[in-house]
């Protein structure tokens, strides 16, 4: 059904921001509650961030409040993570996802993700 294409990974340094993109080609887009996963080599798959449907309530992982922003454009199918003052323990590939329930429950995700590497 929904198909999830993650952009916008990449190398950046320490402090460093970066701004993630997911496109939903889903009809159903802006009933679904989005959210961002990301998981690092050798560890499993953790929340990041959430936002609800109406773009009125988002949640955030406690290791990235206050440095990371998820915001969505209904309109253009689009869920977006802007990540600032980016740490090394950052680095992991970043999903999104539809949540199958809130705020902190995916379902299956699409895309391929987009790996974030931090450098030290």
């Amino acid at each position: 059904q929904v198909q999830l294409v993650e952009s916008g990974g990449g190398l950046v340094q320490a402090g460093g921001s970066l701004r993630l993109s997911c496109a939903a080609s889903g009809r159903t887009f802006s009933r679904d509650h989005m959210g961002w996963f990301r998981q690092a080599p050798g560890k499993e798959r953790e929340f990041v961030a959430a936002i609800s449907r109406t773009d009125g309530n988002t949640y955030y992982a406690d290791s990235v409040k206050g440095r990371f922003t998820i915001s969505r454009d209904n309109a253009k199918n689009m869920v977006y993570l802007q990540m600032n003052s980016l740490k090394p323990e950052d680095t992991a590939v970043y999903y999104c996802t539809k949540l199958a329930a809130w705020p902190v429950t995916p379902t299956a995700y699409w895309g391929q993700g987009t790996q974030v590497t931090v450098s030290s």
